[in-house]
């Protein structure tokens, strides 16, 4: 459990600091207008999501066929290389164009990695838990990611405060990239002692009576997600939507918004969308509990709804102009979001049998953030400036929350079943009538 929240941690902790630093990063890799300046900002923030699919295929495969402890050893060494040398990276000014490319290049090395930390970390603490507290286990890799944020979140807070904007942009905003060097070597470090989960060894162990038998070679489980489970793929997909809009909306992207879009001080939008993620993880436990107790399915439907229902109104009172009326709104729409990401890592995890079940979650989990969680910033971003409606986030949750309901109406609840379900599909010598699923 240490080891996957530590992991998330420092994966999450440069998002969380690139983002909430967008403003000075574009203004030191792209010198100009600030409001085209954060936008390239945000854009490269989003391109370096689009090589997450591929990733999820390389990190899914590697884990459901070699181990789940061993793709996420590598996973966090190049994360938190890469993370290392954007610190180190000289700026627009001294070195021209070619700041920006390294820069873009760093994010796809950061964004490669990142495809198997989330579904990775969630398959390993689902298989490692006790059936009736697997909502539980898995609750701890939104909660690591959210303490990741939450850290970067205050060191832009502090750095703001403290520091002048000559000196931001000359090397303040290379200080929580430079810090994630050694916290990575620890979770690197402890990661290395974690064996793999009991699930997975079954599994292997089921594989290699057949190999022994003489029987047919198992199939690639990239072979076997898409033959046999294409279903639960659409299902995991569409569960993992509000997740991955709300964590970039809510989370990431309102401190821009509250101070670019809605007039607030810089300072105040920071501290306000820090509020938010202190309630957010303060929830995030409370609502794997709960998933525990009233099931996954029931969890996420209450999470749709509450999203659909109450989006408008939140985004209603930050726009008003009173300060502490949109606090309140971001603290609320903090607490909606743990109630979908609570339940939601063991949902998609219990999907997918275990010769499968790294690779279905890392797809569905990194095209979903590909297409609808990364690139949120910056549509935003361009729909508000294009429209002049700042309401444009509340309607994009509201359409997440819709798909999302649908795919969770329409999935089984594995709540109460073993979660070493064999797949006949994957496991050949099998015999179908053991399938639990």
């Amino acid at each position: 459990m240490v080891s996957s929240f530590l992991g998330n941690f420092v994966e999450w902790f440069d998002y969380g600091a690139y983002s909430y630093l967008a403003v000075t990063i574009g203004h030191v890799f792209f010198p100009g207008d600030i409001r085209n300046s954060t936008f390239m900002a945000f854009a490269l923030f989003a391109v370096s999501f689009l090589i997450r699919p591929f990733g999820a295929f390389f990190w899914g495969y590697w884990g459901d066929k070699l181990g789940r402890t061993k793709a996420l050893a590598w996973s966090i060494i190049i994360m938190t290389g890469c993370t290392v040398l954007i610190g180190c990276l000289p700026g627009a000014g001294a070195i021209g164009l070619a700041a920006p490319i390294a820069l873009l290049i760093l994010r796809l090395g950061q964004g490669f990695s990142a495809a198997g930390e989330y579904a990775g970390a969630s398959a390993l603490l689902t298989e490692f838990a006790p059936r009736q507290r697997r909502g539980m286990f898995a609750a701890v890799v939104p909660a690591s990611t959210s303490s990741g944020l939450l850290l970067g979140s205050l060191f832009a807070t502090a750095l703001y405060g403290l520091l002048d904007e000559a000196a931001m942009a000359s090397w303040g905003w290379r200080i929580p990239f430079l810090v994630a060097g050694p916290m990575g070597l620890v979770g690197l470090y402890i990661r290395r002692k974690v064996e793999d989960t009991p699930a997975f060894k079954a599994h292997t162990t089921r594989q290699m009576a057949v190999v022994r038998q003489g029987q047919q070679k198992p199939p690639s489980p990239t072979l076997v997600l898409f033959r046999d489970h294409a279903k639960e793929l659409l299902q995991g997909f569409g569960i993992v939507l509000l997740n991955a809009v709300g964590f970039y909306v809510v989370l990431t992207f309102m401190p821009t918004y509250l101070s670019e879009n809605l007039g607030y001080d810089a300072g105040a939008s920071q501290f306000a969308t820090t509020l938010s993620l202190v309630t957010y993880i303060a929830f995030i436990f409370m609502t794997g509990f709960i998933a525990d107790r009233i099931g996954r399915r029931m969890a996420l439907i209450l999470a749709s709804a509450t999203f659909i229902v109450l989006s408008l109104p939140a985004f209603w009172l930050m726009s008003t102009g009173h300060y502490w009326l949109a606090v309140l709104a971001l603290v609320l729409m903090g607490a909606f979001l743990s109630l979908n990401d609570g339940a939601m890592p063991s949902a998609v995890s219990e999907l997918y049998p275990t010769a499968v079940r790294f690779s279905g979650f890392a797809l569905v989990f990194n095209i979903g953030n590909a297409l609808f969680g990364g690139p949120m910033s910056a549509v935003n971003t361009w729909l508000i400036d294009s429209t002049g409606n700042t309401l444009w986030p509340a309607y994009i949750l509201i359409g997440a929350a819709v798909l999302s309901l649908i795919a969770v109406l329409t999935s089984k609840d594995r709540s109460r079943q073993d979660i070493d379900y064999p797949d006949p599909a994957a496991d050949p010598a099998v015999d179908p009538r053991t399938d639990a699923a």
